[in-house]
């Protein structure tokens, strides 16, 4: 007979049950630390990534002029006007045809554009004896670059060609109006909020929330709100200095003092009409007129030869009572 096999001496040992793995806490604490490095610096890579990215996706398309007012038949100079941060903008003035200061008013264009997008505006209120000041926010036209657009700094840069208008012995300094298109249109209304001097503003296309309007954008772009949205939102409000809501036109439009009307198109696929319905809505007084058009689009500065004479209207009655009586 053979000999019986030999058990295995471990086979006894590994039949019970397995041990549990025994928590190195050397190993543990260094697999944290990598964690957490990996975490820092994909957050650090963020802070530095993300800014960069939302001032490019919300950076101002440049277009520099191609035309100047003597293609429509107005003599003009070109002046340069100072603004914050030491920046300089362009604008074309047309001044009056007669030597008594007479009104004014300044064409402000919108996001994207330039001073030649409001030029057909110029003719018509020259004809009513109005000059005008056609001028480009920073970032846009021929204006000095700056490190990021918004509605806050089209507001700023009015303010500073409105100062430059009362300066002109051309212009009588209180009889300023406001003409502005889209953002422009909302930062007439910042304006007029804060500045009882002026005469009259008319608002083609404001929207009437810009948190709103982002939000729009983005969910056409698919970004969530929760959270990349929020945080966008919130980062521009740092940025900018102000909050949306102490800015929106329907918080602004409560504190205008003098004449606004509200232009907007019925087709407008940018900025809904009910934008500019909601800021009618919180007008303070019967001073503010909403005057829809059915057939226009974002851009109703082609509809001028519609609406030209209404428009006129509208700006010669503001004119008119906020003339000084004579001393």
């Amino acid at each position: 007979m053979g000999r019986a096999p030999v058990a295995d001496a471990g086979a006894g040992a590994c039949s019970g049950p397995p041990r549990p793995p025994v928590w190195d806490p050397a190993a543990g604490i260094l697999t944290m630390a990598i964690l957490l490095a990996v975490a820092l610096i994909c957050l650090a890579a963020c802070r530095v990534a993300a800014p960069w990215l939302i001032r490019r996706a919300f950076r101002a398309p440049r277009q520099a002029e191609t035309e100047t007012p003597e293609a429509h038949g107005l003599p003009y100079r070109p002046v340069s006007i100072a603004t914050a941060n030491g920046r300089r903008l362009f604008a074309w003035y047309v001044p009056a045809s007669t030597a008594e200061p007479l009104p004014c008013v300044v064409l402000l264009h919108g996001w994207g554009g330039n001073a030649q997008a409001m030029l057909p505006f110029a003719p018509h209120l020259v004809d009513q004896g109005y000059s005008v000041l056609l001028m480009d926010a920073r970032n846009h036209g021929r204006s000095d670059e700056d490190d990021f657009s918004s509605m806050v700094k089209f507001a700023e840069d009015l303010a500073h060609a409105l100062e430059w208008l009362r300066r002109q012995p051309s212009v009588d300094p209180d009889r300023l109006s406001v003409l502005g298109h889209s953002v422009g249109a909302a930062a007439a209304l910042l304006v007029a909020s804060t500045d009882p001097r002026l005469c009259a503003v008319v608002s083609i296309a404001t929207f009437a929330h810009p948190a709103r309007l982002m939000r729009r954008i983005m969910k056409t772009h698919h970004v969530p709100y929760l959270p990349v949205g929020w945080w966008v939102l919130r980062y521009i409000e740092r940025q900018i200095g102000a909050r949306f809501d102490d800015i929106a036109p329907v918080r602004t439009i409560r504190h205008v003092s003098c004449p606004v009307l509200l232009v907007h198109g019925a087709m407008d696929d940018q900025v809904p009409v009910s934008d500019a319905q909601a800021v009618y809505a919180q007008r303070a007084s019967d001073a503010v007129q909403l005057r829809v058009l059915s057939d226009a689009t974002h851009s109703s500065v082609e509809k001028i030869q519609q609406y030209a004479p209404e428009l006129m209207s509208f700006l010669n009655a503001a004119q008119q009572s906020g003339r000084r009586p004579p001393a």
